[in-house]
């Protein structure tokens, strides 16, 4: 799993919201629960969001940034507070602006302020013709108060994460405990609030100060558990919103870890199958669901030992994760798989892409997830009967190190569960779009039914028949659906499907089948999150 989010462009200036009348004025609408919809309120009318021009990584687009003030707890409104930074890319085409488009890129840990910074090569020209693209970065992300960890805490957290006895299982909760505790330390009180039902509260408040009495949304990946659990809270603050590949914050542990491998599994085969009839892939003479099994095995005896000075061994689980993240987009094939031919020979090539790793960063991915999922096993006998049966499940890559992971690291995590798993409750919203890949190697296409069975009649369901995370960049059937919804309203047919793509030569991962659009999420939050 990659922990590891990209350093974020540095702002020239940004405007400021201060909080005391909008926190005033939003207060009746934001103490009820998180888990039942506010009643209908009338809009509020805060101070205005003080926009100022900023500059972009590239150069790009006419930008502006600022900031929102917001209390780090939001059941003490009048305590302390954090300011969330956002940037936007103004509608090119003022006069048939529709208002303002909110994104997240997921993670958790992803930067909006960096999606917006990418929207002129991510989006369409009809998208940026028409909205606002707003960014911002939740809580405990990028330059909203960034939540740091200690280093060596994760270090050591990260190499008890496959624990295979009750001594290591009684270890590793150690360690997580004294991260989660380096977590608070570093950081102060807001470690203890990066749940969802913070950052609902939050987007809530970026609507009032952008002036919007309706919000439109696109979220991706744990984007997706924003929109939903903003849409169950303010259904009648939403315009339109798409929610593309989709979390499923109604499961239980086992069903958390039985989807997640199963869709790794599923969407391995599919690599394997396509190998098999594409004559260009590296190891197209050789079945590579057997080439998998041959790796893992060899690297379960410690046996797949690449040359050098150290030599590296490669473990069952770096195999995983790599295989994982090249799940998210069919564009890596060719070079996967010539890694896969690699490792077989035990070439040195196969070192950099399988075993590279970054400095340590920033590190909220935890923090959200743990007090989002009570993910909580009593014992090391329960996690090892479960790696059993997810092995009968899954024959060729066994389990889902990102599933597995959040499992592991949530154990003993010391913040409270302040928004636990429950179905969703979302009643008197407009249409809502979801969509997501048959083949998604980390929110399963399971999950997005579920969720849009608990969404129920406005909920409005596309599949994308192909392999990946991220529809709008995978599918150019999907994208238009996406545009026309956003710009109309008008939503595809429920139920609709879009054909699969598949590679046919080496290209550059980042460019979207139709080669005209950058997919930005490798860029803004990595592989092996949900991103």
């Amino acid at each position: 799993m990659s922990s590891n989010s990209p350093l974020l462009p540095r702002v020239k200036a940004r405007g400021k919201l201060a909080v005391g009348a909008l926190v005033t004025t939003l207060l009746g609408q934001l103490l009820a629960g998180t888990a039942v919809a506010a009643a209908p309120t009338a809009p509020a009318a805060p101070g205005r969001i003080t926009w100022e021009p900023c500059e972009s990584p590239s150069g790009q687009g006419g930008f502006e940034c600022a900031t929102v003030e917001v209390p780090v707890d939001w059941r003490q409104p009048h305590g302390a507070t954090i300011d969330l930074a956002l940037a936007r890319h103004r509608a090119t085409d003022p006069e048939r602006r529709i208002g303002s488009l909110l994104i997240n890129p997921g993670g958790p840990g992803g930067s909006g302020v960096s999606f917006a910074f990418a929207a002129p090569d991510a989006f369409s020209p009809e998208l940026l013709a028409r909205f606002d693209i707003v960014g911002f970065d939740p809580r405990g992300v990028g330059r909203s108060n960034p939540l740091k960890c200690d280093a060596d805490r994760i270090d050591a957290q990260e190499a008890l994460l496959y624990p295979d006895s009750p001594a290591s299982f009684a270890a590793l909760r150690e360690a997580n405990r004294a991260l989660g505790e380096s977590c608070r330390d570093l950081t102060g009180p807001l470690a203890d609030h990066m749940d969802t039902g913070s950052v609902v509260r939050d987007m809530d408040a970026i609507r009032a100060g952008l002036g919007e009495q309706r919000i439109s949304y696109y979220g991706v990946s744990y984007g997706t558990a924003i929109g939903q659990q903003y849409a169950e809270r303010y259904p009648h603050r939403v315009r339109a919103m798409t929610l593309d590949s989709n979390m499923d914050h109604s499961l239980g542990n086992w069903a958390f870890q039985k989807t997640e491998t199963t869709a790794l599994e599923e969407a391995y085969g599919q690599f394997a199958d396509w190998c098999a009839r594409t004559a260009s892939c590296a190891v197209h003479d050789e079945d590579a669901r057997a080439l998998f099994d041959s790796l893992y095995k060899r690297a379960e005896a410690g046996d797949l030992v690449l040359p050098g000075d150290p030599p590296q061994t490669v473990t069952p689980q770096d195999l995983q994760s790599f295989a994982l993240g090249r799940m998210y987009d069919p564009a890596s094939w060719f070079d996967f798989a010539q890694t896969l031919a690699d490792l077989d020979a035990t070439a040195p090539a196969a070192i950099r892409p399988l075993l590279g790793h970054g400095e340590p960063t920033p590190y909220p991915f935890l923090s959200v997830m743990c007090q989002d999922y009570d993910l909580d096993v009593p014992s090391y006998a329960t996690l090892a009967r479960y790696e059993r049966a997810l092995a009968r499940r899954a024959p060729v890559t066994r389990f889902s190190t990102l599933g597995w992971t959040v499992q592991t690291g949530c154990q003993n995590w010391p913040a409270e569960v302040t928004n636990p798993q429950r179905r969703l409750d979302v009643d008197g919203t407009p249409p809502i779009l979801l969509t997501n890949s048959r083949f998604d190697p980390a929110t399963p296409h399971a999950w997005a039914a579920g969720a849009a069975r608990q969404i129920g009649r406005e909920a409005v369901f596309l599949t994308y028949d192909g392999v990946g995370h991220g529809d709008y960049w995978l599918s150019p059937c999907a994208r238009d659906a996406i545009d026309t919804y956003l710009t109309t309203l008008k939503t595809p047919r429920k139920n609709t499907h879009c054909p699969a793509v598949w590679p046919t030569a080496p290209t550059t991962q980042r460019q979207s089948p139709n080669g005209d659009l950058v997919n930005p999420l490798p860029d803004l939050v990595g592989t092996g999150t949900y991103r």
